[in-house]
């Protein structure tokens, strides 16, 4: 287990912003088109603001017209689901596998080929631009 897993609420507290803890720590979620990331259009790679895991490759997101970043397909293995009941709902709520910060739900209701739509609290996402390839 590495440190950002076995990081104690103050230590998270600490080295996140405030809207970021609020989101990722205490299941929380940002205002809808608030996200600066709703309009990258860039190639790259979506990490988790909290441990910098790699979550979701750019060629699967898409605009939902939700107002939060959407994706159909997460990277193998990193996001876990869990039932969330809250607010009078039930709802497959989606957090990072490798430090379980919230990062938003799911819904059937996304595009082919998956039709999942991985709707994403942005200020709990840290966007990589991809590197310039050399010509080969």
């Amino acid at each position: 287990m590495d440190e950002a897993a076995r990081r104690s609420e103050e230590e998270w507290r600490h080295c996140l912003l405030p809207q970021a803890y609020r989101v990722l720590r205490e299941h929380g979620t940002e205002r809808p088109g608030s996200s600066p990331l709703n309009g990258e259009k860039r190639a790259g790679t979506y990490h988790c603001a909290g441990c910098g895991e790699a979550l979701f490759d750019s060629v699967t997101k898409f605009e939902s017209g939700t107002g939060w970043p959407s994706f159909f397909r997460p990277i193998e293995g990193a996001v876990a689901t869990t039932t969330d009941r809250a607010h009078g709902m039930v709802r497959t709520e989606v957090h990072c596998a490798h430090c379980h910060g919230h990062l938003g739900h799911v819904f059937p209701d996304g595009p082919p080929p998956t039709g999942m739509r991985f709707c994403m609290n942005g200020v709990a996402l840290r966007f990589e631009p991809a590197t310039d390839q050399p010509a080969g």
